[in-house]
């Protein structure tokens, strides 16, 4: 523990998250490693700790809010590199704090413009860790509940006939019942039945409601509703 200092009650925002976020560290510094792994788990959440990036690669996937607290130099793949692997991916579904005993303005600079949530010099204060991953880990909540959402949002949307979508495409820019009628060649009481299906299966309480799923879905650009 000799560059960290934990604290013993840490702040009620970072006790309170929800679930038991995992946070991951890699350091190839066993000392750091034991230092690191106590106080996060002190703090009330997972810690999962590696040597190297490699084997932080090759870990199990999990499905939960986690961060990655990450050492800049390693053994086999630099901390910069290993941010560059994972950038292929959202980088708040996974935000990285960087930890380094000798760091440099443009060390920094990259890191941080690549997404990272901090960049701390050792010694660092152990408040000032938790705070970064109690941030970051928030942030990755976030992040995974809106994919979440986005995820259901899909499969609602998968449950649509081929006429009820584009019933639906042309209800969320603006078309009236009778223009939707005569653009697919069906009666208006089919369009209100169908609309009514629309809205049922994707759990739509309003135009509105059903035009952000719309634009959640990346649907074609909408027109302005009738009458604006």
């Amino acid at each position: 523990m000799s560059f960290v200092n934990a604290i013993a009650n840490p702040p009620e925002t970072l006790r309170t998250l929800r679930a038991r976020p995992v946070v991951f560290v890699v350091d190839d510094d066993p000392a750091v490693r034991e230092s690191l792994e106590s106080l996060i788990g002190a703090a009330g959440w997972r810690v999962q700790v590696f040597a190297s990036a490699e084997e932080f690669l090759a870990r199990p996937r999990i499905r939960a809010a986690s961060c990655l607290v990450l050492d800049v130099s390693l053994p086999d793949i630099s901390g910069l590199e290993l941010q560059e692997r994972m950038a292929s991916g959202n980088p708040d579904e996974m935000p990285i704090i960087f930890i380094t005993g000798h760091g440099s303005v443009p060390m920094t600079v990259r890191a941080m413009k690549a997404g990272a949530v901090e960049f701390l010099t050792k010694p660092f204060r152990g408040d000032v860790l938790l705070r970064a991953i109690g941030h970051a880990l928030e942030r990755s909540g976030v992040t995974l509940q809106r994919e979440a959402e986005r995820s259901a949002l899909r499969e609602r949307y998968a449950l649509l006939t081929p006429r009820e979508a584009q019933v639906m495409e042309r209800v969320v820019r603006g078309r009236l019942n009778k223009q939707i009628g005569c653009e697919l060649g069906i009666s208006e009481i089919t369009v209100k039945a169908h609309r009514g299906r629309v809205m049922e299966k994707m759990a739509a309480q309003s135009l509105p409601d059903l035009v952000n799923m719309a634009a959640g879905l990346g649907l074609a650009p909408m027109d302005p509703p009738a009458g604006e």
